[in-house]
């Protein structure tokens, strides 16, 4: 049922649901909240804490003042709180309130408390008379990602509707493993996600829907395995001097973790048997050049090798840096880039020089798996960052050749338990060590009271003519009060900053090709900070860049705060990453101080695993590269063990999933393997 068949969904409200991915009624009703909106209880003043999410009761004493500070409006008032207390309010180009709310009336003010001094405040609070905000308490509101001009109540609005006209009454996780799990029906479940009666059942409908997904992700896994398992190389490939030489060429040594990996890559491509490989390491630990190192000895064998990368940006990158050690060292390679914004009349070129053989290392994007795309005699795949390509992605790419050798790359540290898990059909090799001339990067967390030195920092090291980055958990006003975002973010740094600073915003909102630009203009130092969502973990090299400022870090796992820390540190000036946490709470600072005791990311997986439990499901965002809509693997590391060994007995009772038991499951696995928005994971 298409989403305008719902009541009130025009064309111009369906083309804002389309910005979410949302095109049906059953993408609706599978597009969760990121989050709930608690209305406790309002709390005397003495027993708040600053920072956190508070409702108070008080009524509002003295004057409303209005004053203009360069074309902002600032109101201001004192609330006497019930229970004794005196609250500082400020509300930012609301000048209408002075004529609105009447003296000795009593509101109930929700906002983030907070100290300065002496002093309690809040800014921006809402406000609310008790009986309207009465009906709220006790109530879990859902809070869903939204697009501009489309709000969080109309999301709510249309999912209610969405909800009733669905029909969830088959379930395809059959009856007999719902009871052996523990778990509720589908139908439940799905409700309850989106209106939970209570915090019991948010759990138990999370638990079903977390489960699903790693259920139906690891069998899809096993398949791939079972059909993948024990090819014969149908490329023979010898060990080749050009390798050897271009090792001992390079400027720098490989680490003894490099040259690890790299026999490894070598046995495998002159082995009787088809690579299936990953190449798990560090951002920095080197994976470029061995990915690098396989293609020329995949070239230098007469046969051609496709390296794939996620953005275009990176894309170009590699073929930029390619290029240059091809002239540099005399290597025998052709390489092209091909994208999406190559242009018409030179992407024909391209076609024929890669049908023909002339190019044997094809670089790009998802261009590299469009039907045009005929190769010569392909014989080694590359996906890099291969967590952001779908299951059917890479075996499209992998399919443009006949059983061809495969190589994935991963900066994401995953501790070895779940990475057998999730990459069960890969051997896996581990880059453990970072190149001895990279500096440390300087870590500090700290809270919201250090962000001015924070900015006087920032504009210390742009005055050197080094660069920034800043990340905000949201992208805009509105989708979640308590926390920093891109837009608003930006504009306050314009006006905070030096005039001289280039400041500019980027998040996943935007299009394609305005996200390029602004990439493209950071790497070429035409910007000084840049105001990001987490759009930046899979990048750009930018080695100028030696400052990364995390806000909210408190909202963010350990394992992605390390992925963003990798920005930075590229290149041989020292680098910094200040982490601004907007919890006081003592455990909030521990989890986070562990950024300060290592660089290592495989210890910080571990620690992050440790830490993560049930008990917070939504005050953490996903965390790592492995961006499943629901679940996280640190968090719902023992749900993903039970989905695993569910995964071994099935594989092992009935392998096609062909008995009538498995039917339905057996039919949504091959409709999720076509729909890459619900499996982008692997």
């Amino acid at each position: 049922m298409e989403i305008t068949a719902l009541k009130g969904i025009g064309e111009k409200t369906a083309g804002l649901f389309h910005k979410l991915q949302v095109y049906t009624a059953e993408d609706l009703v599978h597009y969760y909240p990121r989050d709930y909106e608690y209305f406790s209880d309002p709390v005397d003043l003495s027993q708040a804490d600053p920072n956190e999410m508070t409702a108070v009761a008080g009524q509002i004493r003295g004057n409303i003042a209005t004053r203009h500070v360069r074309g902002l409006s600032i109101t201001s008032f004192e609330a006497v709180c019930t229970g004794g207390g005196t609250l500082h309010m400020t509300y930012f180009n609301m000048p209408y309130l002075k004529n609105s709310l009447k003296k000795d009336t009593t509101y109930i003010f929700r906002g983030i408390l907070q100290q300065k001094g002496n002093r309690l405040s809040m800014e921006q609070a809402r406000m609310y008379k008790p009986e309207e905000y009465q009906k709220m308490a006790d109530h879990m509101l859902p809070r869903y990602s939204t697009t501009k001009g489309l709000s969080n109540n109309a999301i709510t609005k249309a999912m209610r509707q969405a909800i009733a006209a669905a029909d969830l009454s088959e379930d395809y996780l059959p009856e007999f493993i719902r009871a052996e799990e523990g778990l509720c029906s589908l139908e439940e479940a799905v409700r309850q996600m989106h209106f939970p009666d209570n915090r019991e059942m948010l759990v138990k409908a999370r638990e079903r829907l977390v489960y699903d997904e790693f259920l139906l992700f690891i069998l899809m896994i096993r398949r791939m395995r079972e059909s993948n398992e024990e090819i014969r190389n149908q490329y023979p490939m010898i060990c080749v001097a050009q390798t050897g030489r271009l090792i001992e060429a390079l400027p720098y040594r490989l680490t003894q973790a490099q040259q690890n990996v790299w026999s490894q890559i070598q046995a495998d491509l002159t082995s009787d048997h088809t690579m299936n490989r990953l190449i798990q390491g560090d951002v920095g630990s080197g994976k470029t050049i061995l990915a690098f190192l396989a293609l020329i000895m995949c070239v230098a064998n007469g046969y051609q090798g496709a390296m794939m990368a996620p953005t275009e940006v990176l894309a170009a990158q590699h073929f930029e840096t390619l290029t240059q050690l091809q002239k540099q060292y005399d290597l025998p390679i052709c390489p092209v880039l091909l994208t999406g914004s190559t242009p018409a009349k030179e992407r024909k070129v391209i076609y024929a020089q890669i049908e023909s053989g002339e190019a044997n290392v094809i670089l790009g994007t998802h261009a590299l798996i469009q039907d045009k795309v005929i190769y010569h005699n392909l014989a080694l795949v590359i996906t890099d960052e291969q967590h952001r390509f779908g299951v059917r992605q890479r075996e499209s790419l992998a399919q443009k050749g006949n059983t061809v050798h495969v190589l994935v790359m991963s900066a994401t540290p995953i501790p070895r338990t779940l990475a057998i898990i999730l990459y069960g059909d890969l051997h896996i090799s581990v880059l453990d060590e970072l190149p001895a001339n990279r500096l440390p990067i300087r870590n500090c967390v700290v809270n919201t009271s250090y962000r001015d030195t924070a900015y006087r920092f920032i504009e210390k090291e742009v005055a050197a003519g080094h660069q920034v980055y800043v990340i905000c958990p949201m992208v805009d006003e509105g989708e979640a009060e308590e926390l920093e975002n891109v837009v608003s973010y930006t504009a306050k740094l314009k006006g905070t900053l030096d005039s001289s600073v280039q400041i500019a915003a980027l998040h996943g909102r935007m299009k394609a090709a305005e996200k390029k630009r602004i990439m493209e203009a950071f790497a070429a130092r035409q910007i000084d900070v840049l105001v990001s969502t987490t759009v930046i973990e899979v990048g750009i090299n930018v080695p100028n860049a030696t400052v990364m400022m995390v806000e909210n870090a408190e909202r963010f796992g350990l394992a992605q705060l390390h992925q963003l820390r990798g920005r930075v540190g590229r290149g041989k000036e020292q680098s910094y990453c200040i982490f601004m946490s907007g919890s006081q709470k003592t455990e909030t600072m521990a989890r986070l101080k562990i950024l300060n005791e290592s660089n290592d990311g495989f210890y910080i997986a571990s620690q992050d695993l440790k830490l993560r439990g049930p008990g917070d499901l939504f005050g953490i965002r996903q965390s790592g590269d492995l961006h499943f809509a629901l679940g996280d693997i640190y968090q719902d590391a023992g749900i993903l063990q039970r989905a695993s060994e569910r995964a071994d007995r099935i594989m092992a009772e009935d392998t096609a999933l062909a008995g009538a038991q498995y039917a339905s499951l057996r039919a949504h696995i091959e409709r999720a393997a076509i729909n890459e928005v619900d499996f982008r994971t692997i």
